[in-house]
């Protein structure tokens, strides 16, 4: 089925819903991130798809370095923090190097379009995932986690959700940050877990997850990597989706 412009402003709008519409998520959100940074503090947003966390990070005194790359959901994020003081938008991807790469979009459901044919493998036939079909490729600059640094300063903080991507996203570091979070699937577990090794490869760093939409941290003390990989391993297949924050010691 060819899909219409309306078609994408309706799956744009669905994320709109799901996003911005439930006070009780954004106050959960905001709570979460409030623990995490300070006011004045500086934070990359790497996949801001409709920029719900970019919005949180900006109502908490942060600046915002906000990346995402399918076209039409970065002109709805455009006009909605494209004129808010603090925020820079940038319409790319972030990799391993400076270039171009394929994006695959699935316009039916625009949060998990990805670069990554290993991720839309893993998704096929599993459960929970059998009505997502990637439809529709673009070509999009991508930038470096270096790069950005360069030209924007070190981050305190630095989200990553780019759906089976964050191990290249952060390839493209080459020196330890303060704090992080990165995006785990249940389908993709390996993903985490090589983000893992990458960050213990730069520095120390302490974890802790947060499943699904919570927004809060499972655990009062942080784990250690060996403690966070085995949890990961042992989550339910239902758990589905979560993020991983990672603590420089």
């Amino acid at each position: 089925m060819t899909e219409t412009p309306h078609s994408w402003a309706r799956a744009i709008g669905r994320s709109l819903d799901i996003y911005y519409r439930d006070a009780a998520r954004t106050a959960r959100m905001d709570a979460l991130h409030a623990s995490l940074i300070r006011p004045g503090a500086r934070v990359f947003d790497i996949g801001a798809h409709v920029g719900d966390r970019t919005g949180s990070f900006l109502r908490l005194g942060a600046s915002v370095v906000a990346l995402e790359p399918q076209p039409p959901v970065f002109r709805a994020l455009r006009l909605i923090h494209g004129r808010t003081p603090g925020a820079v938008l940038l319409p790319c991807a972030c990799g391993v190097a400076p270039g171009r790469i394929v994006l695959h979009l699935n316009r039916r459901n625009p949060t998990v379009a990805t670069v990554e044919a290993g991720f839309i493998a893993a998704a096929h036939g599993a459960p929970g995932w059998q009505a997502e079909v990637w439809d529709h490729d673009v070509d999009v600059e991508v930038t470096t986690l270096d790069a950005l640094v360069t030209t924007y300063g070190t981050p305190d903080f630095v989200k990553i959700d780019v759906e089976g991507h964050e191990p290249s996203v952060l390839q493209g570091l080459g020196t330890a940050l303060p704090m992080l979070s990165f995006e785990v699937t249940t389908i993709q577990r390996a993903a985490a877990m090589a983000c893992v090794a990458r960050l213990q490869a730069l520095g120390r760093y302490a974890y802790n997850l947060s499943l699904g939409e919570e927004h809060a941290l499972r655990h009062d003390r942080w784990l250690t990597p060996e403690a966070l990989i085995a949890e990961l391993a042992a989550l339910p297949d239902a758990a589905n989706s979560g993020d991983v924050y990672a603590r420089r010691l």
